[in-house]
């Protein structure tokens, strides 16, 4: 089929082909955003978490009053813990994945540098740490019992206290030594007593991701007992049928074994549940783009048909002199699909630059990284298969016209 026909006969309507260029272009730039946003977010929902997801459970407790021997409380506590049937192992955490709240600290590659290297949180571990969390151990070993430290000892040592041993994840070793082995090197972490890195884990996510997802991994363990009242946080493994029972039997057993403490229902929950909790804003902003996607096509389908029934009112008598003069309904069909292809196509172009004027404006405002290049064929496929669908009733109608009656209507 010719193009310049459909190109004159465009060039005679330029005030309704330009709005369904523009009109199709500013949902393509739109899509594609939105899409690369659902994605952001998908993928940071699904990212591995580097824990035992669906085994552990989470008991927080708030203190009332001061406890003078909270160390002895913590053994007391974690001793009652363990000996629940069917708990595989527990621990108490300064911290735990998928919370508001964190411990972060700078991260430097020599003593008294200027500006930090970077900034990564701080998981407190005891011996059970490993094994109640799951965190797979990918390089290096795991502290030995000897390099465990007691945070209250610490807190007394003051200035001459250190960190000489640490763990670290992957994605942490990997931004602090790019192309090399972090195992067996030395940072900087409180204070000016290098740390030696002994072990590094595969996977451990930060429990807030503050700083951006490209940061979600940035995270240290310590060798360190912290008191329960170090954040209050309880964290048992068991098999996942049997959580909700652990749960119970956990916060009976710490009730007993010192009343005066608050246990803080809303938090002594599953970790898939504070997981699904945490990423609640971020499913509920991808549904509402997936909506806003839904409706600017559903809005442009409109458009097109609208313009094309438009178009078809309009040229019945061009349509009927075709038909007589020996054009098939193929033939009609096909020139009304190829001339929305055009329009399309135009339409698409424009918004894929639009496109990335947008991510350049949410790159600047919201630090959102640069829109991937293939996010536009996939925007671009979409609305050209919305465009011949779009166009196909329109023109079946054009194309379903006698030529008689085309004529007669002049």
């Amino acid at each position: 089929m010719e193009i310049r026909p459909i190109i004159s006969t465009l060039s005679r309507h330029k005030t309704a082909a330009l709005l369904i260029v523009l009109e199709i272009s500013l949902t393509c730039a739109i899509v594609c955003n939105a899409l690369f946003l659902i994605g952001n977010r998908v993928e940071e929902m699904n990212h591995p978490s580097g824990v035992a997801l669906d085994e552990i459970v989470r008991v927080q407790l708030t203190p009332i009053g001061r406890d003078d021997d909270a160390d002895a409380q913590t053994r007391t506590d974690l001793a009652a813990l363990r000996a629940i049937p069917g708990v595989k192992a527990a621990t108490v955490l300064n911290e735990v994945p998928f919370v508001s709240s964190s411990w972060n600290t700078s991260v430097n590659l020599v003593a008294k540098q200027e500006r930090p290297t970077m900034n990564a949180t701080i998981y407190m571990a005891e011996e059970q740490f490993m094994d109640t969390l799951g965190v797979h151990l990918q390089a290096g070993r795991n502290f030995e019992p000897g390099e465990y430290q007691q945070f209250t000892e610490m807190q007394r040592a003051a200035q001459n206290a250190s960190i000489p041993a640490l763990i670290i994840t992957r994605a942490m070793a990997d931004r602090l030594f790019p192309g090399g082995n972090a195992l067996g090197k030395s940072i900087y972490v409180w204070d000016d007593k290098p740390s030696q890195i002994v072990g590094i884990v595969d996977h451990l996510v930060r429990p807030s991701t503050f700083e951006g997802p490209e940061t979600r991994e940035y995270s240290m363990i310590f060798p360190m007992r912290v008191p329960f009242n170090l954040g209050g946080n309880y964290v048992l493994r068991t098999d996942p049928a049997r959580r909700a029972e652990v749960l119970k039997a956990a916060e009976t057993a710490l009730r007993a074994a010192a009343p005066g403490r608050i246990i803080v229902e809303k938090q002594t929950r599953t970790l898939e549940e504070l997981r699904i909790e945490y990423f609640k804003q971020q499913r509920s902003m991808a549904w509402l783009l997936g909506g806003v996607i839904v409706a600017l096509l559903i809005v442009t389908a409109l458009g097109i048909v609208g313009l094309a029934s438009f178009w078809v009112q309009q040229r019945t008598r061009q349509i009927g002199v075709r038909r007589a003069l020996g054009a098939t309904r193929g033939q009609i069909l096909r020139y009304f699909q190829a001339e929305n292809f055009l329009l399309a196509t135009a339409g698409i172009v424009l918004g894929m630059l639009l496109a990335f004027g947008i991510n350049q404006l949410l790159m600047k405002k919201y630090e959102l990284p640069r829109l991937p290049w293939f996010y536009l064929p996939v925007g671009a496929l979409a609305l050209w298969i919305l465009g011949q669908l779009s166009v196909l009733w329109p023109a079946r109608r054009a194309a379903a016209v006698p030529p008689a009656v085309a004529t007669r209507s002049a």
